[in-house]
C-alpha cells in the first residue's frame, strides 16, 4: 500500500485484497455478531438519514481487517438497478473469457439496440456504432460510465438476464437476482421481487469479486480497474468518504426515486472496506437524492476511522 494521499495500484489493492479474502468469506452469522464498536448510534443515525429524507435506506459495510460491520435494513430486498452491471461483467470474465480471446472479441450493434436500452454515454456515439466495440471495451463502458446499451449486448452475450441470476447462485449469493434488461430493470416498484438484492447479498457478493479467489488474479485486476474508473459516483459514495481512499464501486438508479452505490474502499495503509448502499422512496416520482448516499458513506468513513 502506498503512503497517504497517493491512490494504490491495482495490484497493490489486489495485494491488499487477497489479505481479507478470509475476512469476506465469514459467514453471514459472523457479520452480525462482529458489531462496530457504537453500532446502536450508528443505526440511529441512519434512521434519522431515512426520517430527512423519507426514503428507506438499506447498509451493509464491512471492516475486512476488523470483521466490524454496520447492518441496517441489510436483509431487505431493494430494487438492484445498475448495480448488476459489476455482476455481469464477472461472469463474462469467469465463463466467457478464457484467455483474452473473448474480450477482445468485436460485438456489432444498432442505433435502434441504444435507443432501446435507454442509451449509452459510449455506444451512442456514431463512431462506435458504425465500427463495433470489443467485449472488453463494453465491460468497461457498462462499469465505468453506466451504460446500458452496453450492459444489454453483455447480457445478450451470456444468454440472458438470468445469466446473471446463476452466476450469482453460483458464488454463494442466494438473494441477488435478475429478470430483465435494460431500462426495464429499473422500474423500481416497491412490491417487486425481481431485479432485486439486499445489501448484505450485493455488498458479499462484490467483496467475493474483488477481494476473494472466485476470479483469476488477473480477471480481479481487470474488474478492480473498471471500478476504480468508475465516473458515476462523484457525488454519491466518492462524496462521503475520504478523498485519499481509492474507490472501486459502481452506482444504480431508478424509479422510486432509487438509489445504489456499491463498492470497495481502501482507506491508506489498512484492509479494504465493503460498503453497499441501497435507498428507495414510497413514490414513482420521487426525485433522486444523491445527498443521501453520500451522508451515508460519511457517517461510514467517522464510523470506521
Amino acid at each position: 500500500m502506498k503512503t497517504p494521499g497517493t491512490i494504490p495500484s491495482r495490484r497493490s489493492l489486489l495485494t491488499a485484497g487477497a489479505g481479507a479474502a478470509l475476512a469476506v468469506a465469514l459467514p453471514a452469522g459472523a457479520a452480525r455478531a462482529a458489531s462496530s464498536p457504537d453500532a446502536t448510534g450508528v443505526v440511529r443515525q441512519l434512521r434519522e438519514l431515512e426520517r430527512e429524507y423519507g426514503a428507506r435506506l438499506g447498509v451493509y459495510a464491512r471492516d475486512t481487517g476488523t470483521g466490524r460491520t454496520v447492518l441496517h435494513r441489510s436483509d431487505e430486498l431493494f430494487p438492484m438497478c445498475s448495480v448488476f452491471k459489476t455482476v455481469a461483467a464477472a461472469a463474462v470474465l469467469r465463463d466467457l473469457d478464457r484467455d483474452g480471446t473473448f474480450l477482445a472479441k468485436r460485438i456489432h450493434y444498432t442505433q435502434q439496440e441504444v435507443t432501446d436500452a435507454g442509451g449509452g454515454e459510449i455506444t451512442k456515439r456514431p463512431e462506435n456504432i458504425a465500427g463495433s466495440l470489443t467485449v472488453a471495451e463494453l465491460c468497461s463502458a457498462a462499469i465505468a460510465q453506466s451504460d446500458n446499451a452496453a450492459a444489454n449486448l453483455l447480457l445478450r452475450e451470456l444468454g440472458g438476464p438470468t445469466a446473471v441470476t446463476r452466476f450469482c447462485r453460483s458464488v454463494g449469493d442466494r438473494t441477488t437476482r435478475l429478470d430483465r434488461s435494460e431500462p426495464d430493470l429499473n422500474s423500481a416498484e416497491p412490491t417487486r421481487v425481481t431485479d432485486t438484492t439486499t445489501p448484505r447479498a450485493i455488498g458479499r457478493t462484490y467483496a467475493r469479486l474483488t477481494l476473494g479467489h472466485l476470479l483469476t488474479p488477473e480477471d480481479r485486476e481487470r474488474l478492480t480497474g473498471w471500478l476504480l474508473s468508475n465516473t458515476t459516483s462523484g457525488d454519491r459514495l466518492r462524496a462521503g468518504l475520504p478523498r485519499d481512499w481509492a474507490v472501486a464501486d459502481k452506482t444504480g438508479a431508478g424509479s422510486y426515486g432509487t438509489n445504489n452505490n456499491v463498492g470497495i474502499a481502501w482507506p491508506p495503509g489498512r484492509p479494504p472496506l465493503v460498503v453497499s448502499i441501497l435507498s428507495t422512496m414510497p413514490d414513482a416520482d420521487a426525485p433522486r437524492d444523491n445527498t443521501l448516499i453520500a451522508k451515508t458513506a460519511k457517517l461510514l468513513a467517522d464510523t470506521f476511522a
